[in-house]
């Protein structure tokens, strides 16, 4: 003998992109970006004392030439950047380290589109560094916003100076719940410690979502929860497009398998509660800034052997765990 139950849960996760533009200084060296979606610093995102510089960008002003090296870690959240989102005025990169994971452009100051201005006592030449990103291979969502960085290679008559590395931070995210009682379901964000609902509804590209479901057990027998399947999309209807789903199956998590991503399910706490852990995502070229995420939560009796209906499972590289 078992039981079953059947819910559907959404909420909205809603997003922030700026519009800034934000620059520091050294002496005898300049700096400028202009963004699209992302603030860029030279100081790191969250400074400590004895935290050292990451640079993500670096740039050698030479006396015919420019090098300006991008660490495929732009953003310093584990996510690397193809090689072929980016761009340094249209040309591309000239090499690729791949032991230190960074894209190489090297070009005549005069090429890459680059502009000159002079003044009294100096000439400016100045480039962009476009970075536009692209979807995620077989999928319509991408997990870094696209930047226009700002480089300028200043040369007073007798001397050149170089302009200073970037450090990006990120735009924020932000997500509010709804659910809906049916043998009281329930699909809530949590804290980092899972030990609370989570206080803030703001995210960043590059944060995870703790999301837990769970079942009261009230006078029911022992029940044990799934998350059936779980789809992202722009407006509340589940089956419209774009559409992301990133919970098939009967209870497979493929997030991490199509995107390359750390999602997944964490170990049960109990047989009423599921937890996911679920990197933070954006649709791919597309400014509406809310995301409805949209599951289907089920129970079977705690005493019925998991099968291929009912499961929690989820790929991590080709290895795929219930």
């Amino acid at each position: 003998m078992w039981v079953s139950g059947i819910s559907l849960f959404s909420f909205l996760v809603f997003g922030r992109f700026c519009d800034a533009t934000t620059w520091r200084s050294a002496p005898g060296r300049r700096t400028g970006i202009t963004h699209k979606g992302a603030v860029f610093y030279d100081v790191p995102r969250f400074p400590q004392q004895d935290t050292p510089l990451v640079r993500a960008v670096s740039v050698a002003c030479g006396e015919s030439q420019i090098v300006v090296q991008v660490r495929r870690d732009l953003f310093g959240t584990g996510q690397l950047i193809n090689s072929s989102d980016v761009s340094l005025g249209g040309c591309a990169a000239t090499r690729q380290d791949d032991a230190a994971q960074v894209l190489i452009f090297e070009s005549e100051l005069q090429a890459c589109r680059s502009s000159l201005t002079s003044a009294p006592e100096e000439l400016v030449y100045n480039f962009s560094l476009n970075y536009t990103p692209r979807a995620i291979a077989n999928t319509p969502i991408v997990r870094t916003n696209g930047a226009v960085v700002g480089i300028e290679c200043r040369y007073m008559r007798f001397h050149n100076v170089s302009s200073s590395a970037l450090k990006p931070t990120w735009v924020p995210y932000t997500s509010t719940k709804s659910a809906e009682d049916v043998l009281d379901f329930s699909l809530v964000l949590m804290a980092d410690d899972w030990s609370s609902p989570r206080t803030s509804n703001v995210f960043y590209l590059g944060d995870v979502l703790n999301i837990e479901a769970s079942v009261s057990q009230a006078d029911h027998q022992p029940l044990r929860l799934f998350v059936d399947s779980c789809v992202a999309t722009l407006v509340p209807d589940q089956t419209s497009t774009p559409r992301y789903a990133f919970i098939e199956n009967h209870g497979c998590l493929t997030d991490a398998k199509t995107t390359g991503s750390s999602s997944q399910f964490m170990p049960r706490p109990q047989d009423g509660k599921l937890r996911m852990k679920l990197d933070a995502f954006r649709f791919y070229q597309d400014a509406r800034s809310s995301i409805y995420i949209t599951c289907l939560l089920k129970v079977t009796a705690a005493s019925q052997s998991v099968d291929s209906l009912n499961k929690a499972c989820y790929t991590t590289g080709n290895v795929c765990s219930c």
